[in-house]
């Protein structure tokens, strides 16, 4: 037994070694995720389904990650290969590769308690924005204690690794030099041609799927893919077909001579603007009378099933579920996506989500055909007004480009901040600040549209000391907080001279998982939806099911504006009044979800198309078969969306034909 613990050293070459310790760690991960997704939530099929495509994309990453190893040992002379300080080194970047192999798969395991996922585009876009990534790793983890931890594991591993093995310190012939280029070469050629994040797909369990991945290789197809081109990978049919398709539900986006003048960016002058149709009364629901203004409190990852009013018991949200009893509650809204972009889109210019990254995030996005641009050309002061750094996901560029006055905490009065973290500053500085700018408004005499934006309920959970009864640093504490400073917002705002003309407009930008067993978990884009104007609106219950991109025409035709035909949003009320087809729509950044008549159409890349039965109450996912009409209004709202997003429609407004 002794003599086994005593044997010779195994000589290796140095690129062996590190294929070792790469492989070892990332099969670690994979079992750690594994396990705490739960082995409830996967079958033996797809445990070894897991195990078996997760070893192929780890030899697919590690097919590009050894080439610069091979490389060194193809170019190192001979002469040097025996040097005392050359094996040293080699030890020394042995270690520091084992430490950036671990600090990934730490770093993924924490991507993964955020989003359930291998790295994606949103681990992409992080990349741009260091300060507030790198600032809320900061603030909600102890950075120095796990790179502590980190270097002493890597340190411990090589050291006892250097008991066993000893590197390869042999002369290399030319043959053998030929070999070890042909093999650099090869690898990452083969990697590319074979290997491919699509076949992360092999079941219909989502979480079996991501479990299979490999964060490099996720995240390098994510940086290639991060913007989508769905005519060349979602299924299409005939353009003049997907309008007619669209027709026949409802949808006929058309342009009138006021829309002309966002061409041309020219106000219009009162009399112009007296000259448009409103939109007819039915369209306006229960609403005693128009609305003057209205605040569209967009709040960061509020899922629904947080508030009292949709089912929750632990008293999370006691404000909002108060405001609810006053307000017209929306049962059945969902989000578009899982990002605040996603939101933002829906919130601003009303279109299905694209493949890809969201239309805010986006070049060219100036002057596209958002509810801010077409109520500022009708004489409204339009404002965003956000708790962070507006440069954060281009959000200050999209709305300056589309006409709001932008306003975040750069532009806040320190002394008006109680707290702030990487992401913002708390939210009731936020609505301190917001009712500011409303009550100067007051002096211009011109009608505002406000759409504010919340930060609070983000990682790392952070607020004002002594204000709710739950401790920072979790969600559960800064869902309450949040909810505390809409309550203290209300109260300010029924003070105010404008509060019995104006229309509060509460909902959430996504909800706070996606995380499930499908890829597009319809429970988990469930938000809540609140109409609050106490004077202009009684309260109530809109049981239809809507999207999020519904609200924007909504609200434009309470306004008395023609503007809600040029979105491919449903006008609520004119909906119900009409009885439109009931349908949402739903999102990540790949997979496109259309719900309808209880169906889930899922449009994913390479023209492939899943059908789910939704269960009604619980929202639980089956596969089912594909109900053909389904799938030609999904991919008819999905193809022209992109194709008016990409032919520029969306700015230009061209009629549709």
């Amino acid at each position: 037994m002794f003599r086994f613990f005593r044997h010779q050293p195994y000589t290796v070459p140095f690129s062996l070694l590190i294929a070792v310790i790469a492989l070892s760690i990332w099969l670690l991960l994979r079992v750690v995720l594994s396990m705490q997704v739960g082995l409830s939530q996967l079958s033996l099929k797809e445990l070894a389904g897991i195990f078996i495509n997760g070893f192929w994309f780890d030899l697919s990453a590690l097919a590009y990650l050894i080439v610069p190893w091979l490389l060194v040992g193809l170019l190192m002379p001979n002469a040097l290969r025996q040097q005392p300080w050359v094996i040293k080194l080699r030890w020394f970047l042995a270690g520091f590769m084992t430490f950036c192999l671990l600090f990934g798969a730490v770093s993924e395991y924490i991507f993964w308690q955020e989003f359930s996922t291998r790295f994606n585009f949103i681990a992409v876009d992080y990349l741009i924005y260091t300060n507030e990534v790198i600032g809320n790793i900061r603030e909600s983890y102890p950075v120095p204690l796990i790179l502590a931890g980190i270097a002493l594991l890597a340190g411990l591993i090589v050291f006892s690794l250097s008991k066993f093995i000893h590197f390869d310190t042999k002369p290399r012939t030319r043959k053998q030099r030929l070999g070890w280029g042909l093999v650099a070469i090869a690898l990452p050629l083969l990697s590319f041609e074979f290997a491919n994040v699509d076949q992360m797909a092999f079941s219909k369990n989502a979480y079996a799927n991501e479990l299979s991945g490999n964060g490099v290789f996720s995240f390098s197809a994510a940086a290639r893919r991060n913007e989508l081109d769905y005519d060349k990978f979602y299924k299409t049919m005939p353009q003049a077909e997907a309008l007619s398709v669209l027709k026949s539900v409802g949808v006929v986006r058309k342009t009138t001579s006021a829309m002309m003048a966002v061409q041309s960016h020219e106000k219009l002058t009162s009399a112009q603007a007296s000259k448009m149709t409103e939109a007819p009364n039915y369209a306006m629901g229960s609403f005693k009378r128009r609305p003057k203004n209205v605040v569209l409190i967009s709040v960061e990852s509020l899922s629904a099933d947080y508030l009292g009013t949709y089912g929750n018991q632990e008293n999370l949200t006691p404000y909002l579920d108060q405001l609810a009893k006053e307000s017209l509650v929306f049962d059945k809204v969902f989000a578009t996506g899982t990002r605040t972009v996603r939101g933002l889109d829906a919130l601003s210019i009303a279109i299905p989500p694209i493949p890809g990254q969201a239309i805010v995030h986006r070049p060219n996005t100036d002057h596209l055909a958002t509810i801010g641009e077409l109520l500022e050309i009708k004489g409204y002061s339009t404002f965003f007004i956000y708790g962070g750094y507006g440069v954060f996901d281009s959000m200050n560029k999209y709305f300056r480009g589309n006409d709001y006055q932008v306003v975040d905490r750069t532009d806040f009065d320190k002394a008006t901040i109680q707290s702030e973290n990487v992401w913002g500053v708390d939210d009731e500085s936020l609505f301190n600040n917001s009712l500011r700018i409303l009550d100067q408004n007051v002096q211009s005499h011109r009608p505002f549209f406000a759409h504010i934006m919340t930060t609070s309920n983000h990682r790392p959970y952070t607020y004002p000391q002594n204000k709710i009864d739950l401790p920072q640093g979790n969600r559960r504490g800064a869902v309450k907080y949040t909810d505390y400073a809409i309550g203290q917002f209300m109260a300010q705002a029924k003070s105010k001279p404008w509060f019995k003309d104006t229309l509060f407009v509460i909902v959430a930008d996504h909800c706070a998982s996606v995380a499930g067993k499908t890829k597009l978990p319809v429970a988990k884009y469930h938000i809540p939806l609140f109409f609050y104007a106490p004077d202009l609106l009684p309260a109530g219950h809109y049981t239809r099911m809507a999207s999020q991109i519904d609200i924007v025409p909504t609200l434009l035709d309470l306004l008395g504006t023609a503007d809600a035909q040029h979105f491919y949003g449903q006008s609520m009320f004119k909906a119900a009044h009409e009885q439109l087809p009931e349908r949402a729509f739903v999102s990540n950044y790949q997979a496109l979800g259309y719900y309808k008549n209880n169906q889930l159409i899922v449009l994913s890349p390479k023209q492939e198309v899943e059908a789910y039965q939704v269960d009604p109450v619980s929202f639980e996912s089956t596969p089912a078969t594909v109900d053909n009409n389904l799938l030609n209004e999904a991919v008819a709202y999905y193809q022209t969306a992109a194709r008016a997003y990409k032919h520029g429609e969306l700015k230009e407004l061209i009629e549709t034909r």
